[in-house]
């Protein structure tokens, strides 16, 4: 036996329903589409969310909070991912190339999870009050760069 013997089991598959094949298929005339309206003629598409009149979903539930289209996000790194890397110096681009960062966006920012065990020099965008209290804590240096220098 192998894999091209393998067939799914007798009733399984069906064929497909061919509609408007004639009065004698029980799918001809209209095909299952009525007589008239916008579902019975060809192009149709129903907007997203409709549900035939009745107020949708989206419009039912309470809108709640902001978004602010003009966020801008930093890529984020933890003291304690920088303590397990080889190296004593790391900056976005150091960290792109080891693929622990996937995007940079608008910099890079260090936030102060974990512990630092040995002393590192970080340059980036922005730090924790905590990140940077355990970075210079070690015997380390946390230098920050302007975002433009960063792009």
């Amino acid at each position: 036996m192998n894999l091209s013997d393998i067939k799914p089991p007798k009733g399984q598959k069906h064929k497909q329903q061919r509609v408007g094949q004639g009065m004698g298929s029980r799918r001809g005339k209209y095909s299952g589409r009525g007589a008239k309206g916008a579902k019975s003629v060809s192009g149709y598409s129903m907007m997203r969310g409709f549900e035939g009149g009745q107020m949708p979903l989206h419009r039912r539930l309470p809108k709640r909070g902001f978004t602010n289209i003009f966020r801008e996000e930093c890529a984020i790194i933890n003291v304690s991912t920088l303590n397990e890397l080889e190296g004593d110096t790391f900056d976005a681009a150091s960290l792109k190339a080891l693929g622990i960062v996937k995007k940079i966006k608008y910099g890079l920012k260090v936030l102060g999870t974990g512990d630092l065990t040995r002393a590192i020099t970080v340059r980036a965008n922005q730090f924790s009050e905590t990140a940077k209290k355990k970075i210079e804590a070690a015997g380390g240096k946390a230098e920050l760069i302007e975002a433009a220098a960063q792009a």
